[in-house]
């Protein structure tokens, strides 16, 4: 009889495919929680991700240990802040632009597109307001026809927080009077008379900010009687948030 051969000894521990099978699970796991982990994922970083993560697994030749290191120092917007910065500055250009669709809707309603200039520049949302819109020539006392348009801008102005410039402009006539003895104090006046007006409509008087150009800042020639009109202004800002300070051109 042939003699029977001795049962082979099972190996202790667990089988050899299994070590393999959970260092994939252990690179799997890593994976996701760096994707948790990132507060923005971007096509740059996730690339060299996915190659870092699939060399060391075998999937690709020469496979390398993950380093995202070259990749996002070379990476022009990788900061958090500017990311956050850019977003908060979108969100200031789309509110800039529904205030700026309102007005136009108001203007267009009231007939006023030629009375009344709205641009959103460097500094923010304008409100132009040209000559007789709100004044009599000479004069600083708040014409009546002007109240109704101040009112809805003022509604506009308290559906945000933003910082308002009022800003009188004149042009280069002479004045000499005994409330005005020059420009200065008629722009001056003027703009002053705005902003005491906007703050009766309950926008905040830590918003309000007034200022004075006499004929210094013209957007035309003084040597018409159309450019003195145009140069002839108040202009009302609602001020982007990062640049409260700057002047008008």
């Amino acid at each position: 009889m042939a003699r029977k051969s001795a049962p082979e000894e099972a190996k202790k521990g667990a089988p050899e495919w299994m070590a393999t099978y959970a260092d994939m699970m252990t690179l799997l796991l890593c994976f996701f929680v760096l994707l948790f982990a990132m507060s923005s994922i971007d096509a740059q970083k996730f690339e060299a991700l996915v190659q870092s993560l699939s060399g060391a697994i075998g999937v690709l030749d020469k496979g390398s240990t993950v380093n995202l290191q070259p990749l996002i120092n070379n990476y022009p917007n990788d900061s958090p802040h500017e990311t956050l910065d850019e977003f908060k500055q979108a969100q200031e250009m789309e509110e800039l632009e529904g205030l700026k669709r309102e007005l136009e809707n108001f203007l267009s309603e009231n007939d006023l597109q030629e009375s009344i200039v709205l641009e959103i520049n460097e500094r923010g949302l304008l409100l132009r307001f040209m000559d007789k819109v709100l004044f009599d020539s000479g004069r600083a006392d708040l014409r009546g026809e002007a109240f109704e348009v101040l009112n809805k801008v003022s509604e506009l102005l308290n559906e945000n927080n933003r910082n308002i410039r009022i800003e009188g402009h004149t042009d280069n006539r002479p004045i000499s009077t005994a409330r005005f003895p020059s420009n200065w104090e008629l722009s001056s006046q003027r703009a002053c008379n705005v902003l005491k007006y906007l703050n009766q409509k309950f926008v905040a008087a830590e918003r309000l900010s007034a200022s004075a150009y006499a004929d210094t800042k013209p957007i035309d020639t003084n040597d018409t009687n159309l450019g003195r009109q145009n140069n002839r202004r108040v202009d009302i800002i609602i001020l982007r948030s990062t640049l409260d300070a700057l002047e008008p051109k």
